[in-house]
């Protein structure tokens, strides 16, 4: 996704002038934490690497093309991953008429808007007998169990029971957990606690996406990887020129180079730094990675006319249980390319579930890698300072934090899930995989098939613009079909050659006209199959 923080359509050359303080981030020993962590010895390889010696670069050994190592101690700090605030969903997308289930962890909540438009959270469980509520319907304002018909208002109090004796009390238990959602900047987001009161100051404010101006699209994507690879892809641009070359006209696999990273700010709620390509001699982009899972790019163009012009892209991601996750991208500026405007905001949605598929298959088998050796990342990675230097920084913030979390891979230190969700993780890479190494273009699974892989339940369920598109093309193509076998048999039967040449000049039309709807499903319903993976 880095790659679309490059599009031609948002940003320009020039120079970058904005400047941030450094932050000094305070030591704590690992002793000093009173939860432990799992954290693991390095074990010794039974297998050795040799390779060809490389020329030496710089003054130094070949080592000093790797990220440093900080030897001794790894820092620990007080962190619970429930006293966070998580993106949930986009407000634009959140349906009006039925409720909505999501996951944060291994949370599973119930999102509706209640009669009165306002949104209501509930832990996705009937307290009856367990059912999903987001399996039910709304009535009356009301969310109701489609099981028994219990239904529930506001606080979670349950207020009718049919099969209740009518001189009957609705027992006082019979209420929904709750949980506190906001509205901020069109995002809604999720206090996870209910041992802590929702600190609203904790809400993310994102300072460009408020100015005078700015212009932005969004999109949503559930992805069959964990969320931590999820954010080690969206804050590696050395991947993009390879991975997705000639996706757009922002990517060539032969403009991959070494970068330059410059780490400004390191706190106990993330990092934050300056990056640039080595070529260009300067860094321009501001990468911030904040807790609990939310990344933004920035950067700031000065123009001709002496106007600063915001550019940014927002990654705010959402853990949906192991080996799962789904990621709101947003992508602005207060000055945009004519070109922007000539495109629907349809076509950057399924450009994005491109990318993305492009990436999915490294990901998911990434994922499996990890699950399976159960080691620290630093075991494991090869990081390089002209590439990965926001990864590692990324890991060894996880070795600060990881404890509060249900799990973590940091890049030290380890702690796995107390119960594997082996049903949640396995299929991701294998589903991917198969997904990618299908000859046949869109991989496995029809169009409306509830898997990962599927670009479909992927991200059209989750888009009004895009199922809006994708039901209004599929008409337009039926009723061009139609029109079109009409016409052709009007030609058949009818004597005059002016007659059978207008009809069959309209059966062209519309056969053409069907032709290009179809193209347009596809576009938003097909995964993307690399090229040397097809007949």
């Amino acid at each position: 996704m880095a790659l679309l923080l490059q599009h031609p359509f948002l940003f320009h050359n020039s120079s970058y002038l904005t400047t941030y303080k450094t932050v000094k981030t305070p030591t704590i020993t690992l002793s000093q934490t009173s939860k432990s962590t799992a954290f693991r010895k390095s074990t010794k390889w039974d297998v050795k690497c040799t390779a060809v010696v490389a020329p030496e670069i710089g003054s130094g050994s070949n080592e000093d093309v790797l990220v440093s190592e900080e030897k001794g101690r790894v820092d620990v700090v007080d962190y619970d991953w429930t006293e966070e605030w998580y993106p949930l969903y986009l407000a634009k997308n959140i349906p009006e008429d039925a409720p909505l289930g999501l996951t944060v962890f291994d949370k599973q909540v119930v999102l509706y808007r209640d009669g009165k438009g306002e949104l209501q959270c509930y832990e996705d469980r009937c307290p009856h007998r367990l059912a999903k509520l987001s399996e039910g319907q709304i009535v009356d304002g009301r969310l109701e169990c489609l099981y028994h018909g219990w239904q529930f208002e506001g606080d979670g109090k349950c207020v009718k029971i049919p099969q209740l004796p009518a001189d009957a009390k609705i027992p006082r238990s019979a209420c929904t957990k709750t949980y506190e959602v906001k509205d901020s900047q069109g995002v809604i987001w999720i206090w996870m606690s209910h041992k802590t009161p929702p600190n609203p100051a904790k809400i993310p404010w994102f300072e460009n996406f408020a100015r005078p101006g700015f212009k932005d699209f969004s999109t949503t994507h559930e992805l069959p990887y964990d969320h931590s690879i999820l954010l080690e892809n969206l804050m590696d641009p050395a991947h993009v020129p390879i991975s997705h070359d000639r996706t757009d006209w922002s990517a060539k696999r032969e403009d991959a180079q070494p970068l330059r990273f410059k780490v400004t700010e390191r706190s106990d709620r993330g990092f934050a730094g300056w990056w640039g390509r080595e070529s260009d001699n300067f860094t321009p982009n501001f990468l911030k990675f904040e807790a609990p899972c939310n990344l933004q790019n920035n950067r700031e163009i000065v123009d001709k006319d002496g106007v600063t012009n915001y550019f940014s892209g927002l990654f705010l991601c959402r853990p949906t249980g192991q080996g799962k996750s789904m990621l709101i991208v947003r992508f602005g500026s207060t000055k945009r390319s004519p070109l922007a405007n000539v495109f629907p905001e349809w076509y950057f949605h399924q450009n994005a579930g491109k990318v993305f598929e492009q990436d999915m298959g490294f990901l998911s088998s990434q994922n499996e890698i990890l699950m399976r050796e159960k080691v620290p990342t630093k075991q494991l990675y090869i990081n390089l300072r002209s590439s990965d230097t926001w990864v590692a920084e990324y890991r060894k913030w996880m070795d600060k934090v990881g404890h509060g979390m249900p799990y973590h891979f940091g890049h030290s230190t380890i702690s796995l899930p107390e119960v594997p969700a082996v049903v949640e993780h396995a299929p991701a890479g294998l589903v991917a995989s198969i997904a990618a190494s299908s000859p046949a273009k869109g991989g496995i699974g029809s169009k409306h098939a509830p898997n990962l892989a599927n670009r479909y339940f992927r991200h059209v369920v989750h888009c009004k613009e895009c199922r809006g598109v994708v039901k209004a093309f599929e008409a337009w193509k039926n009723g061009l079909s139609v029109v079109a076998a009409v016409a052709v048999t009007c030609a058949i039967l009818v004597s005059g050659r002016q007659w059978k040449a207008a009809l069959l000049v309209a059966t062209a039309a519309c056969v053409a006209g069907a032709y290009a709807c179809s193209t347009v499903v596809d576009m938003n319903t097909t995964n993307f199959i690399r090229t040397h993976r097809r007949l």
